[in-house]
Parts: structure tokens; C-alpha cells; sequence
């Protein structure tokens, strides 16, 4: 890519970031939902924060695979906006409504079945009960959570990101008295543990989805659409063609968080002091992480609808805004971390060895933002070229080749403890970063005239 600037550069960096600002906020808005969770089970107990971390990472790691897949949807919908084929987006999300709840009720059974399996995984006796009582909890809101990215993807698709943003702060606000009543037991609520903070989130994931239906159903934005005129049955041709674009984007997001969350599964090994720092350090490196996140979408949709439109041009000025951005963004994620690290951690918890296990871990959480933040936006570019395949291989060979290797073995073979499994996470996305970006500076080199491509399929 050329770091010349090129016609259009500033238009198309106030479209992104003005695009980018609810999804940002709508994604702080799902950390602060973790940060909540976090918080009220730190104050419930180590053991209770131990538990609902383990719960946690036994949600999202699955949970990768349908959120990745249905992300295909958003790309889609906005070439087929930029080619002006706005009557095929209606029968295309509908199709994506029936794989999104398929894919929700797969993800209900894992979860009813795999805490039987934490023992044999290590996890730590005492862990594994608030572990189990979360998991059961939360797999009720599941399909629900499903549904809602459907829409979410939908509407981001065709540019309007504001729900995301309002929904995500909604359901904040029912969550923080919600989880903490269910929690600690307030008048004839009993006192649930990290089973309540499962039925507080499922709870609000249904209420977020339903919230975002009726919003899609009766506003006028969307009325010409007819997205809810009728419901045609399961189209196994639609959603295949959906499937071979997503499956790769949700295996690609899943070898990423995967890398997080095994991460996760393995301090735990070692205790409740490590789990519990390890909790404090990556979901403060998960808010840090929803700016970039929300940056990527938003470059996942320029880029989609350019070259729905046939503008190579406007491709290339898609991406180079979406990196200008990030650089900025992960410069300020560094230096807040660097900077107020013991701050950060004295909200979480008041256990000195926490507290003091989990700052540090912060100071590695810094080093990483730049490489993050670039395997990310290289990566939502490249969904928006419907290039998804080499991506997956990519991100494979980065975090699972070298990053969890590395890490497992500074961190549990020789000892080096949760530190150690930090390291790997550095080597892990600094690879990702090298190696996305090195596919987005060849495509860019080598994308077609300008003709408007197909809405749906895959690209290797």
C-alpha cells in the first residue's frame, strides 16, 4: 500500500470513523457487561471471579465459531447495497435468521454438556461447581444472543450502527442491578453465586434481541426492506453460500479469542489467584480491544460496499482510513495502560496478590496493542473483499502454531507461570499482524476492474 494520501482520503476517514462511533460504543458498552460481571464476582469472592471466569471462557470460546460465521451477513448486505440490489438483502437476512438460530441451539447443548468435562480438563476442585451453575445459566440467553448479531449484522451492513450502540448500553443497565441482586441475594432473591450473573446476562440477551426485532419491525429506515413481510422455510442453497463465507471469518475469529480464552482455561490450573488475575488483565485488554474491533467493522463495510459499487479506488481509500485510525487509537490504549495500570486493577479487587499479579499482566497487555490492533483491521478488510480462507490458515498458523505453544510452554513447561502465557500471546498476534498485512498489501495490488462483484461467496 502507498502511504500517499489519495483523493478522497479525509472523506472516506469522517465516514469510517463517524460509522465506527456506535459500534465502538456499542462494543465498550459488551465489555462493560464483562467488566460488570467481573466486578460483582470479585466483590462476591476470589473463588466466585475464579468460576465465572472459567464460565466465561467456556461461553465465548464456542461462541467465536457463530459470531464469526454470521459476521458474513454484514459484508453481503453491504455489497449488495453499493450494487443497488436492495431487494435481495430481505430473503438473505431471513436465511441468516434460520442458520443464526441453528447455530444457537447448537451452541445450548455444548453448553449443557461440556462443564461434565472440567474435571478431566484440571480446572481446580473448587472452581468447577460457580463453573458449572454459570454455564447453566447463561446457555438459556444463547439463542437469543445468536439472533441479535443476525440483526446487528444486518443493520451495520446497510450503515446504521446506532442500535448496536443503544442496545449494548441498555442491557448495561439491566445487567448491573440484575446480576448484582442475583448475585448477593436481594430481598426474596436468594444469594446465587456465578449462577445468578448467568441468569442476569441470558436474561439480557433476550431482552436485547427482542429489543432489536421490534426496532427492525416497525422503523421506518428499514420498512422498504420488508424484512418481516413473510418467512420463507430453510433454504439449504442460501445458506450454504452463507456458511462458505462465514465458516472460515468464524474459525479465524475463534483461533484469535480462542488463543485468549485457552490461555484462560489453563491459569486456571494453577489456582484461584492466577485465574482471577488473569480475569482482571484480559478483560481489561478486551475493552481496550472494542475500539479496533468496532474500527474493523466499520472498514469491513466500506471496503464491502466499494466494491459492491465497482470502485477499486475507493477500496484501497477504505482500508488505509481503517489503519490511520487504529494506529491512532492503539497509541492511546499503550500509553493508558502503561500509565495507570494500579489504577485500573484497585477497581476490580482489594486482594493485594491479585491486584498485584493482575497489574503486571497490564504492562504485557501494552506491549501487544499495536500488533492487535492491526491483525485486526487487516483481518476486517479482508472480510470485506470476501476474502476469508487464507485469513483462516493465517490466523491458524499464528496463534495455534506459534503463540500457544510458546506460551504453554514459558508458562506451564518452565514455570514462568501466567506471565509466560502472556508472552505467547505477543508472538501470537505480533505473526497475525505481519502475515494479515502482508494479504491485504496483496490484494489491494491485485484487485479487478472495476466491475461490482457477487454478493455472496468466497474468495481464497
Amino acid at each position: 500500500m502507498s502511504s500517499s494520501p489519495t483523493p478522497g482520503f479525509g472523506r472516506e476517514l469522517r465516514a469510517t470513523a463517524t460509522l465506527a462511533l456506535p459500534l465502538v460504543l456499542g462494543h465498550v458498552s459488551t465489555g462493560l457487561i464483562s467488566f460488570v460481571d467481573n466486578v460483582i464476582a470479585g466483590h462476591h469472592g476470589t473463588r466466585t471471579l475464579a468460576s465465572v471466569t472459567v464460565g466465561t471462557a467456556l461461553l465465548w470460546l464456542p461462541m467465536m465459531v457463530p459470531i464469526g460465521t454470521l459476521i458474513a451477513l454484514t459484508a453481503s448486505v453491504s455489497q449488495l447495497d453499493g450494487a443497488g440490489r436492495r431487494h435481495e438483502i430481505a430473503p438473505l437476512f431471513r436465511q441468516a435468521l434460520w442458520l443464526g438460530l441453528g447455530l444457537g441451539l447448537l451452541m445450548f447443548a455444548f453448553l449443557s454438556a461440556v462443564p461434565l468435562a472440567l474435571g478431566a480438563f484440571g480446572i481446580a476442585a473448587d472452581i468447577i461447581p460457580g463453573a458449572t451453575a454459570f454455564a447453566h445459566a447463561v446457555r438459556w440467553g444463547v439463542p437469543a444472543l445468536t439472533l441479535f448479531f443476525c440483526m446487528r449484522y444486518l443493520s451495520e451492513g446497510l450503515h446504521w450502527t446506532l442500535p448496536t450502540m443503544l442496545l449494548g448500553f441498555g442491557g448495561l443497565l439491566v445487567l448491573a442491578p440484575l446480576g448484582y441482586a442475583l448475585t448477593f441475594g436481594v430481598g426474596p432473591l436468594p444469594e446465587m453465586g456465578a449462577g445468578g450473573l448467568g441468569a442476569a446476562s441470558a436474561t439480557v440477551m433476550w431482552l436485547q434481541a427482542l429489543g432489536f426485532a421490534l426496532y427492525l419491525w416497525r422503523s421506518r429506515r428499514f420498512a422498504p426492506l420488508g424484512l418481516f413481510t413473510h418467512l420463507e422455510p430453510p433454504r439449504l442453497r442460501a445458506i450454504g453460500a452463507l456458511l462458505a463465507t462465514g465458516l472460515p471469518i468464524g474459525v479465524t475469529v475463534l483461533m484469535e479469542g480462542g488463543l485468549f480464552i485457552a490461555t484462560a482455561l489453563l491459569i486456571a490450573r494453577l489456582g484461584e489467584v492466577p485465574a482471577a488475575a488473569h480475569q482482571i488483565a484480559i478483560n481489561v485488554s478486551a475493552l481496550c480491544f472494542m475500539v479496533p474491533m468496532g474500527l474493523a467493522e466499520a472498514t469491513t463495510v466500506r471496503v464491502g460496499h466499494a466494491l459492491g459499487a465497482g470502485e477499486p479506488d475507493g477500496v484501497r481509500r477504505a482500508a488505509r482510513a481503517g489503519y490511520a485510525i487504529v494506529l491512532a487509537t492503539q497509541s492511546l490504549s499503550a500509553l493508558l495502560l502503561l500509565s495507570g495500570h494500579d489504577a485500573i486493577v484497585s477497581v476490580y479487587t482489594s486482594d493485594v496478590a491479585v491486584a498485584a499479579l493482575a497489574s503486571t499482566l497490564l504492562l504485557y497487555a501494552a506491549a501487544f496493542q499495536f500488533p492487535d490492533g492491526i491483525q485486526v483491521m487487516s483481518a476486517g478488510s479482508l472480510r470485506g473483499l470476501r476474502d476469508t480462507r487464507v485469513p483462516m490458515f493465517l490466523a491458524m498458523v499464528s496463534y495455534w502454531g506459534l503463540g500457544m505453544p510458546l506460551g504453554a510452554g514459558l508458562g506451564l513447561g518452565l514455570g514462568g507461570g501466567p506471565q509466560g502465557m502472556w508472552a505467547g500471546l505477543i508472538v501470537g498476534l505480533t505473526a497475525a499482524a505481519l502475515l494479515m498485512g502482508a494479504r491485504l498489501r496483496w490484494r489491494l495490488r491485485h484487485l479487478p476492474p472495476a466491475v461490482p462483484a457477487s454478493p455472496v461467496g468466497t474468495l481464497t
